[in-house]
């Protein structure tokens, strides 16, 4: 549970209050009030509480020493600007981030999201059922929030079970937009790291200087299949194992399959792996629907081109149920997230601070003097 405490050096700040929560120290608004940590990992420490002047839960996610490696600071930065713009329902929803007392020198970030009950990933490794049904809607509700995404030009890059929260409704929304990018852009994020392995598209693996939108439907493609057989189906140990056992379950591709990839080097290891005739979808989930089964089929494609798309996903026979087209509007603005790779960072945190604002009208007229 959350503990009140003194701040630690005796001097309190006006209207911020201290907690303690897994040994570490929480000073944030006093019109938040903490209930209990429920998750911690490598970006910070994330509690329950409730906004005292709406009633509403939130989730208080603090990112400590925000700026110590530049990376992860521009990775917040970036989180922080997209999620300010994007409003779908099965996109998480940025609803606060704290104003720091020192505009110059702070040091922690504190995020604040609506609160979800759980993620996917723990959900799959539960023991709970999970029907059809199940499965239908939590890709429909995965493939709406992505069409969204894409139509304002973005790439999420980093989908995967636990980056999808879950309520106890099955409500479903996308979280952590750090490796975001505009599809946009001038080609600069093109051979950055992306993707946790076990869901990165072959188009990554292969380090093609090139990929779109498919990269998100790869990632779905494999989410899917968890869904269906309760455990990752690509679970590469590194990047050429991860390359092996997806030519294991798809089977070895053609010359025209493998035309996309521009690494000479890439394509002669594809072409050296030993032949394999596949393993049948069908085989691997003898219980799944036919039709999801089929529409797995055309997610898990090698070739990012013949990948089928979000748009054609949703139209799929197996969403017919659940898809209404005039339901899916896309977003009122492309967005450009162009940040420049090689910001200070003081420079990292003044954009910061702006980006903080505009979830603080009142803070803009005495943030013209420097504190």
């Amino acid at each position: 549970m959350a503990t009140p405490v003194e701040p630690p050096n005796g001097i309190r700040v006006q209207g911020k209050h201290y907690f303690m929560m897994w040994q570490a120290l929480f000073e944030i608004d006093t019109k938040y009030v903490p209930v209990k940590p429920i998750g911690r990992g490598a970006y910070g420490i994330v509690c329950s509480s409730i906004n005292r002047e709406s009633n509403e839960k939130v989730a208080i996610k603090k990112i400590h020493n925000a700026f110590d490696n530049r990376v992860d600071a521009l990775r917040t930065l970036r989180e922080i600007k997209l999620l300010r713009h994007l409003r779908h329902e099965n996109v998480i929803a940025l609803k606060d981030v704290m104003m720091p007392t020192q505009r110059r020198t702070f040091k922690d970030v504190y995020l604040v999201y609506e609160l979800m009950d759980t993620d996917l990933h723990q959900i799959i490794k539960s023991s709970q059922a999970l029907s059809n049904d199940h499965c239908q809607y939590f890709l429909y509700q995965l493939l709406r929030g992505l069409k969204y995404l894409h139509s304002a030009n973005i790439l999420h890059r980093d989908l995967k079970p636990g980056n999808l929260l879950i309520n106890a409704n099955c409500d479903l929304k996308i979280c952590d937009f750090g490796l975001a990018r505009t599809s946009s852009g001038k080609g600069q994020f093109m051979t950055e790291y992306v993707v946790t392995r076990w869901y990165r598209a072959p188009e990554l693996l292969l380090c093609c200087d090139n990929y779109g939108t498919s990269i998100d439907v790869w990632s779905v493609g494999c989410i899917f299949a968890e869904l269906l057989g309760r455990k990752p189906l690509f679970p590469g140990t590194e990047c050429l194992n991860q390359l092996k056992l997806i030519i294991n379950i798809l089977g070895s591709q053609s010359e025209n399959d493998i035309e996309f990839i521009d690494n000479r080097k890439a394509r002669n290891f594809i072409k050296s792996l030993p032949y394999s005739l596949g393993t049948p979808f069908p085989d691997l989930y003898p219980h799944a629907h036919p039709l999801a089964i089929d529409l797995l089929q055309k997610m898990l494609v090698f070739d990012p081109a013949k990948r089928i798309s979000v748009t054609d996903a949703l139209q799929h026979p197996y969403m017919s149920s659940l898809y209404d087209p005039n339901c899916n509007p896309p977003a009122q603005v492309p967005i450009d997230l162009d940040i420049d790779e090689d910001l200070r960072e003081d420079m990292i945190r003044e954009m910061m601070w702006f980006e903080m604002l505009h979830y603080h009208p009142e803070a803009v007229a005495s943030s013209m003097g420097v504190n």
